[in-house]
């Protein structure tokens, strides 16, 4: 990479202070995801997943990446290979900044995994192809990301049992994600990476 903006050499010199934490069970299934930041202005890419019967993931919205391949060379290449495959964008070694904390499913309903996220930053916004797992492409501003009101609590039921999740509203093109309005949530697992890497990238955010 030639250049970095402030913001992703801010993030750049956090992630090389700190050893990011690795979730150590063999029982785990092993995956991986992209967390790519392009300029004018800082964004970070999501993706919102298609409507699947049977996958517990449907429809959320979620970081480019998923399931390591016996044919990858490690989690990070599972990273780049499914960021290729799932939006059309090669990843290159140079572009990668570090890695954040693993996280792993808390529920006994969700099948046992682990994602290691890796921090790509990009000099601008490629062109994205989407593949059939995935129905749209959101850049959302850090600056926003950032704003109290995109900030949600996210109420599910099970059954009888109601649960409250913390997320964030992200919007796309057209939608008015800053005002609290449309947009879609950013919430379970993806809010457990997001949450943390906000506080990297800005004094004044703290992590909920």
């Amino acid at each position: 990479m030639s250049s970095l903006t402030p913001l992703q050499a801010r993030l750049a010199r956090r992630l090389r202070e700190r050893a990011p934490r690795t979730e150590d069970d063999d029982a785990l299934i092993q995956a991986a995801v992209a967390v790519l930041f392009a300029p004018d202005p800082d964004a970070i890419l999501f993706i919102k997943r298609a409507e699947r019967a049977g996958d517990p993931w449907s429809g959320h919205v979620s970081f480019p990446g998923g399931r390591s391949d016996p044919g990858d060379a490690g989690l990070l290449a599972t990273a780049a290979r499914e960021t290729l495959e799932e939006v059309g964008i090669p990843l290159a070694s140079t572009e990668l900044l570090g890695a954040l904390d693993d996280v792993a499913t808390r529920r006994t309903r969700l099948p046992p995994i682990m994602v290691r996220p890796f921090v790509f930053a990009l000099d601008s916004r490629p062109a994205i192809a989407l593949n059939h797992e995935a129905v749209a492409a959101i850049w959302a501003p850090v600056a926003d990301m950032l704003r109290p009101e995109v900030w949600v609590r996210l109420t599910m039921h099970a059954g009888s049992v109601e649960r409250v999740y913390p997320g964030y509203r992200v919007g796309r093109e057209g939608q008015g994600a800053k005002e609290g309005e449309g947009g879609d949530i950013v919430w379970g697992m993806t809010e457990r990476i997001v949450t943390p890497l906000l506080a990297l990238v800005s004094d004044d955010a703290e992590p909920r």
